[in-house]
């Protein structure tokens, strides 16, 4: 791939000072928004003159969550009006609703935002230089599973909306066309199972190197080839596939069942793009860890995720403390704040996380603000769960593809209800046990209010389906990023205990 080799030095993985290359950022960030509506409403002139940029900035401007930021200004944009917290005008938005909220969020994608996201995708491959492929992997197909490229558009703001997956791909530069799957064609489908009929009628005049996608939908599209042209695996078809990238959601639940749809070893490589920028990457294969891009357009913040900044609902109180990398320590879950070039400033992104490695800005996701359980101070992390669920796998053997919890009310104690996906046989009081118990040694908070207020564990074994259909038929949200909450809140328990009622 001579157009690999060729990559400019800018794109090369970044070996700056991570405290240096930050302030950098934010300053760059605060310059170019200085004449915007929100860099006047903020004083940017006057941040960029402070003799301490940062102390100046966070001291200025406030924290945004979605509401804030979308009911103060995002709305103006939508409207078509220019120059609101980011030079210009914003012609693309992507949607997004995440896991936690009914309805769609917005996000603005500017052309520097989209250059960023493109520039980061290309520094990944570059860095498989180092994990000793064979020269011609790199001539080889990247299949990309995502949303639709035919973006919608709105006459009354001129702006087009759509996936994030699908706004990237329907700009990806001409020389990447020739690697990228599955093409300009099925990538415009809208409708997700006429997609996978496309990809699987397709797939047997592909040859695949790299696969990238959720795990969920990425497993059901390789089952349903291997199915269709009688494969024992996916490598009987695509035998140069040697790497798989995933992001959304934690892959400890998946693998067991990817090992089953391979005949060779495949490299497993951890991506954190979200709507709002591209976050972070692993940079290296024999650990599991990703590295946080400091200079790529993002300027980074941290917010300890405990009572003092959240309230009970995993919403952030107005004047949080937040942190920045310099502040921060290792194995602490913080909340991610972003400002970004695309006129998103100070934004509370949803995610939590720790540093592994403060030296290195090596990450872990550990959960969601708002995917969270702690109805009596539990407080059981998304990891925690994971984890759990990861143990449970390992020691039964089961591929427990999904799974969701719900903290409610049991008389005048509390109770926690598990569901779990999977298409094995499980028994499932000996899995709550053994789920209880897991949790107990991962989190001493758990262990705790099992003794004192939790008094009851409820767990229902459904197939995996379920999950997927109350997505589509419920949520109106099936394949490309979809993922399926692992904590249930407000109207989505009725909804999901409604759905399950129908199926009896």
């Amino acid at each position: 791939m001579a157009e690999i080799k060729n990559v400019p030095v800018e794109f090369k993985q970044n070996r700056l000072n991570p405290i240096n290359a930050q302030a950098k950022e934010l300053r760059k960030l605060i310059r170019k928004a200085r004449y915007t509506a929100f860099g006047a409403q903020y004083h940017f002139e006057e941040i960029l003159e402070s003799d301490n940029l940062i102390e100046a900035f966070r001291k200025n401007v406030p924290v945004f969550d979605y509401n804030k930021m979308h009911n103060e200004w995002w709305h103006r944009a939508l409207e078509g009006e220019a120059d609101v917290s980011w030079p210009g005008k914003i012609r693309y938005f992507a949607l997004s609703s995440g896991t936690s909220e009914a309805t769609s969020k917005y996000i603005p994608i500017t052309k520097e935002l989209n250059s960023k996201i493109t520039k980061a995708s290309i520094r990944q491959l570059v860095s498989a230089v180092r994990y000793d492929f064979p020269a011609d992997f790199y001539n080889k197909g990247m299949l990309m599973i995502g949303g639709s490229t035919d973006l919608q558009y709105s006459r009354q703001g001129g702006y087009y909306f759509g996936d994030l997956s699908g706004i990237s791909a329907s700009r990806i530069p001409k020389w990447f066309e020739l690697f990228y799957k599955p093409g300009r064609r099925i990538s415009k489908i809208k409708n997700w199972s006429e997609k996978i009929e496309e990809m699987v009628k397709s797939a047997p005049t592909w040859d695949i190197g790299v696969i990238v996608g959720v795990p969920a939908w990425v497993q059901i599209l390789l089952e349903r080839i291997i199915k269709e042209y009688h494969l024992n695996n996916i490598h009987e078809l695509w035998p140069n596939l040697r790497v798989y990238v995933h992001s959304g959601v934690a892959f400890a639940p998946y693998e067991k069942s990817f090992e089953k749809l391979f005949g060779k070893e495949v490299t497993y490589i951890e991506s954190y793009l979200a709507s709002e920028g591209y976050i972070a990457y692993q940079v290296d294969l024999k650990r599991r860890v990703m590295q946080l891009l400091v200079d790529n357009g993002i300027y980074f913040e941290f917010v300890p995720f405990n009572e003092t900044n959240f309230d009970a609902d995993g919403n952030i109180v107005a004047h949080p403390v937040t942190l920045t990398m310099s502040e921060v320590e290792e194995g602490v879950d913080y909340a991610l704040l972003l400002s970004t070039c695309a006129g998103t400033w100070r934004y509370l992104i949803g995610d939590t996380l720790k540093f592994l490695n403060k030296e290195r800005c090596e990450i872990a996701i550990t959960g969601r603000t708002k995917q969270f359980l702690s109805i009596t101070g539990e407080h059981l992390s998304q990891d925690n769960m994971t984890r759990a669920i990861e143990m449970l796998s390992e020691e039964n053997g089961a591929d427990i593809r999904e799974f969701t919890v719900v903290g409610k009310k049991h008389g005048t104690m509390y109770a926690h209800h598990w569901y779990l996906g999977t298409d094995d046989k499980i028994d499932p009081q000996e899995a709550i046990k053994k789920i209880d118990g897991y949790l107990c040694k991962l989190n001493d908070d758990y262990a705790i209010e099992r003794t004192e207020a939790i008094k009851e564990l409820f767990i229902d074994v459904l197939p995996t389906h379920v999950f997927y259909d109350f997505m589509q038929q419920k949520i109106g949200k099936w394949g490309g990023a979809t993922k399926f909450p692992r904590v249930l809140k407000g109207e989505r328990i009725q909804m999901w205990e409604d759905y399950l009622t129908s199926l009896k």
